[in-house]
């Protein structure tokens, strides 16, 4: 790999479209067909990807109960003061060029991350230095999930020769236990076995990976078999899928919530009893058994498999339209003459922004533009592409937006929650929320190590979230797949970061 240009070649293996997918597989290459578009070569960008074909690696993984597990580095150990983090690498390590993983190159990787918009920008870092195989990140206060943060796919590790001269990344060089064989963004790429791997040799000689966002096109490659491993099913093709004998169809709970996101800074959405009406209009149980038929319904935001995130001492969400409807009412909202309420010559009426990537956000919509109907609200749909949501919320424009959030982009979800409900908000988290103590509380589980101060300031989180409903969670999400039967130890990953290529083996 000289350059990006020989990087971008599709090879016989490459995924230029369905067709190429469809192709008769060589080596028994395990073809994964997914919703997630590959946006670039920048670890920024498409890291999740990279990670989760396991062609890069981090210097910490996690075990299935989301404690920190040694991957590149071997070991760490943390200073009194929390302020100096070191971390021994691994020996015998090499990247997919052949040259030794080292402190450089984890420097270079680690300062490049956080040099932009991520984890690693939000962490209190006043140095990366290393030399050897011994990295030390020096910080400018504790920050206990710094393990976490480390783990996450934009902390990925690349070779030195994948930047050039001027710091751009020219070539994708990790060091996991497949190697890019092509890589044409942002619909496909394929991988081959790295033979020189440091741990355990997977028995998969090849895999491809084809982004489609249509879940009917993924549901078509499963059933015609030209696709062996597919990813996010929506429930009607799930249950229609399971009747077939050559293929299963796996399905866990996921640390991941389907929710809806308010500008409180609307006029609109401002006042708390306006969100508390739409939140008692929505009947979670009844959209979760007819659209993701299973019992997901959503009570709190964080779902019971995230263990001591889950209170169970709040008073859970409810469906209760006669409620949300005196709700409106006592705030001066009165029915219009097409059934729209209004207050000041002003209609209740909002956009909802939405994509299909998910396809069971479109249905989950249009339930709830029904629902909220029926309590005179009017919701106009606008089903467009993820990235309007992160670009309205920016300009300021976004009214609500309907989304699912994966808490477990971190192991320790307190990541993901400082992206999403710092201070000034998040792309997918508050807007114009800003709670007394919240911040405080945030600021405790990245500094303290005492579990009653810990407790505690999940307990305020939380109960904030519930009472103030910046966001308003709808589902807990089951996570699926169809799989060839021939296809076997693939097991799904309950935090969303490996298809589980370096484990799953044909059947002989």
């Amino acid at each position: 790999m000289k350059s990006m240009k020989k990087l971008l070649i599709v090879t016989a293996l490459g995924l230029a479209s369905c067709a190429s997918l469809a192709a008769p597989h060589q080596e028994n290459t395990v073809r994964i067909a997914a919703p997630f578009e590959i946006k670039g070569a920048d670890p920024a960008l498409s890291g999740d990807i990279l990670l989760r074909m396991d062609v890069v690696e981090t210097l910490v993984e996690v075990d299935a109960h989301a404690e920190p597990i040694p991957a590149l580095a071997a070991s760490w150990q943390v200073s009194d003061d929390g302020l100096r983090w070191q971390f021994v690498l691994r020996d015998n390590v090499r990247f997919h060029d052949g040259s030794p993983l080292n402190a450089q190159a984890v420097v270079k990787s680690l300062n490049t991350a956080r040099s932009k918009a991520g984890l690693l920008d939000k962490t209190p870092i006043s140095d990366i230095s290393g030399e050897g195989q011994v990295v030390t990140i020096r910080l400018r206060e504790p920050f206990t999930p710094l393990l976490s943060v480390l783990a996450e796919s934009r902390s990925q590790i690349l070779a030195l020769s994948s930047w050039d001269q001027q710091g751009n990344i020219t070539q994708i060089i990790g060091s996991g236990p497949f190697m890019l064989t092509g890589f044409q963004p942002p619909q496909s790429l394929a991988v081959k076995r790295f033979e020189d791997y440091w741990g355990k040799k997977p028995q998969i000689a090849a895999a491809s990976y084809l982004s489609s966002g249509r879940a009917e096109t993924r549901a078509l490659l499963a059933d015609s078999g030209d696709a062996d491993y597919v990813f996010n099913l929506d429930a009607a093709s799930r249950q229609r899928l399971a009747r077939k004998p050559t293929l299963q169809i796996p399905a866990i709970p996921v640390p991941r919530t389907l929710m809806l996101k308010l500008n409180l800074g609307d006029p609109l959405l401002a006042e708390l009893p306006v969100r508390e009406a739409i939140s008692m209009a929505i009947d979670r149980n009844a959209m979760a058994m007819a659209v993701l038929r299973y019992p997901g319904a959503a009570t709190q935001l964080f779902p019971q498999n995230m263990g001591e995130w889950h209170n169970a001492a709040l008073q859970p969400l409810q469906y209760q339209p006669e409620r949300a409807a005196q709700h409106l009412k006592q705030a001066g909202w009165q029915a219009g003459s097409d059934g729209v309420l209004t207050r000041n010559g002003q209609r209740l009426s909002v956009t909802l922004l939405t994509f299909p990537d998910r396809p069971e956000l479109p249905l989950m919509a249009m339930v709830i533009q029904q629902q909220l109907r029926k309590v005179g609200i009017e919701v106009k749909i606008n089903s467009t592409n993820a990235s309007e949501i992160p670009a309205q919320h920016h300009s300021g424009q976004l009214q609500m937006a309907l989304f699912s959030r994966n808490f477990a982009l971190t192991p320790d979800p307190t990541g993901t929650l400082l992206q999403d409900y710092a201070e000034n908000g998040g792309d997918w988290g508050a807007m114009n929320w800003h709670p007394a103590g919240f911040s405080a509380a945030l600021h405790t589980l990245t500094q303290s190590t005492d579990s009653a101060a810990r407790a505690q300031a999940r307990v305020l989180i939380t109960t904030a979230l519930q009472q103030e409903l910046p966001v308003i969670p709808i589902a807990w999400y089951q996570q699926s797949a169809a799989i060839n039967s021939q296809l076997k130890d693939v097991a799904l990953d309950p935090f969303e970061r490996h298809f589980g290529l370096r484990n799953m083996h044909w059947e002989p």
